[in-house]
């Protein structure tokens, strides 16, 4: 669990990389500063931690490109205290990032491999969600509803309904849709049954998987 200088300084140029590339939210690019990426992804990896990138994690999932992790957390406009559902756990590195920005976040993992890796890796680094919840992400978690923000950090092949319906009136919803490739869709709720679309280009994800009963 060792972070060093060295580590501080390739996370400062990461986060110059992802300005670069129109990441202007100061509190994005703190928290991509803040956050020992290398400690999140296998120890083969390490070298390449701060390239802009993804890489494979346990269960066949992977760690999101640091670009992909700052765009959602940028579009959402996290704001101090936003309560805000993650659907897809991982390895946790969304996770960090939202909770750096302070907010509340309730997030879902289907995986139990990464679910019971992440659950006690995430407190050793002193990041503590509100709720760290085993389950299937389509159904949401309408027992803490409504949520400011709800974040979908997994391909989805259509858009739960359960979700729409767990945002506050004025709440989003950033979700990649689609089977190979996904667009990234951000969902405003204006009313009870009335929502803002806007589509955000072309993203890469791996799937959202619905549990099987």
């Amino acid at each position: 669990m060792r972070d060093t200088v060295k580590h501080q300084g390739l996370r400062n140029q990461l986060a110059s990389v992802l300005k670069n590339k129109g990441i202007t939210d100061e509190k994005v690019l703190d928290a991509i500063r803040a956050i020992p990426r290398h400690l999140f992804i296998d120890s083969s990896f390490e070298d390449h931690a701060y390239q802009d990138k993804a890489f494979p994690i346990a269960a066949e999932q992977t760690i999101s490109q640091p670009y992909t992790v700052a765009f959602q957390s940028q579009t959402l406009q996290i704001a101090k205290g936003d309560k805000i559902l993650e659907i897809g756990t991982g390895s946790g590195y969304q996770t960090a990032v939202l909770l750096e920005m302070k907010a509340l976040v309730y997030t879902i993992e289907r995986q139990h491999e990464l679910f019971k890796k992440t659950s006690l890796f995430l407190p050793k680094l002193g990041y503590y969600p509100k709720k760290f919840i085993f389950g299937d992400g389509y159904k949401g978690l309408p027992e803490e509803a409504p949520f400011d923000k709800i974040i979908v950090t997994a391909g989805a092949p259509f858009v739960p309904k359960p979700l729409m319906a767990q945002l506050k009136i004025g709440g989003m919803l950033l979700i990649p849709v689609g089977d190979q490739k996904q667009i990234m869709t951000l969902f405003i709720r204006k009313s009870n049954k009335e929502f803002e679309k806007h589509e955000l280009g072309d993203f890469s994800f791996v799937p959202m998987l619905e549990e099987r009963s």
